[in-house]
């Protein structure tokens, strides 16, 4: 599937302040044909591209002098595919260390125990989420825990992703937070948003994706952004600013074209 993305988020200061180092997190991976793109102002006084500890790409850069806004506009093309192969990865303990309830471990022990295998599991995992969540858009704030996603059977993307990572965990089974695109544009509220799922490491497979949110595994309807073992390492945008008494507002646009 072809993408073509623009991503605008714009900060406004209440008065000039100092910015700090900014990581970016908004260059598509494990695509081919990508064109991609930043146009930042004020322009950075230094720029470094490289990846992260997790092996997906980010973008440090520095300022200079004071500014009342930060704009970053993030644009590219690309065409998605199918993982071909496992990964090199050398140790996965890192996408192993349960944070989920003992209730979520119960859950995910019966699903294991229906399903017969972990093929199978993975797949139960996402539609059951899928059919009993009650999916819902929260513009700001990080994922809710597990257990509280469980028990109240709603939950955004990132919620969901969550929840079936520590599932995942408690059986075993690497997983991963990944933050990045999807093609269908199914939100209440009109708007593009940017999406969040988990993946799961198979020995003979490498890491697959799995879309709770739409019930279904993910193929090439999705572009992945950010990889990491949570949602923290995965933020499309991480910095802060100096300013006395300064508050800032956020904006954002999104527009995403599939074909």
């Amino acid at each position: 599937m072809r993408f073509t993305v623009r991503h605008e988020t714009l900060y406004r200061y209440s008065a000039p302040v100092r910015l700090g180092d900014q990581v970016l997190r908004l260059k598509p991976f494990g695509v081919d044909g990508l064109d991609h793109s930043y146009d930042i102002t004020p322009a950075p006084f230094w720029r470094e591209d490289g990846l992260s500890p997790f092996g997906t790409p980010e973008t440090r850069v520095g300022f200079d002098g004071e500014t009342d806004v930060l704009k970053i506009v993030s644009r590219f093309t690309c065409e998605t595919i199918e993982a071909i192969g496992p990964p090199p990865e050398s140790d996965l303990s890192t996408y192993l260390k349960p944070s989920g309830a003992s209730t979520v471990a119960d859950f995910a022990s019966e699903l294991r125990s229906q399903a017969g295998s972990t093929d199978r599991f993975l797949l139960l995992l996402t539609e059951t989420l899928y059919r009993q969540t009650d999916r819902h858009i929260r513009p700001t704030g990080y994922a809710q825990t597990s257990l509280e996603t469980l028990e109240t059977r709603k939950g955004a993307c990132r919620d969901l992703a969550v929840l079936f990572i520590d599932a995942c965990r408690s059986l075993g089974i690497p997983a991963r937070f990944v933050s990045g695109y999807q093609a269908k544009a199914e939100s209440v509220d009109g708007k593009r948003h940017l999406q969040a799922w988990p993946e799961a490491y198979l020995p003979d497979l490498g890491w697959r994706g799995f879309d709770p949110t739409h019930g279904v595994a993910v193929t090439d309807g999705h572009v992945p952004l950010s990889a990491a073992p949570d949602q923290l390492a995965t933020m499309p945008i991480e910095g802060g600013f100096w300013g006395e008494g300064v508050s800032s507002e956020l904006e954002f646009g999104l527009e995403i074209e599939a074909r």
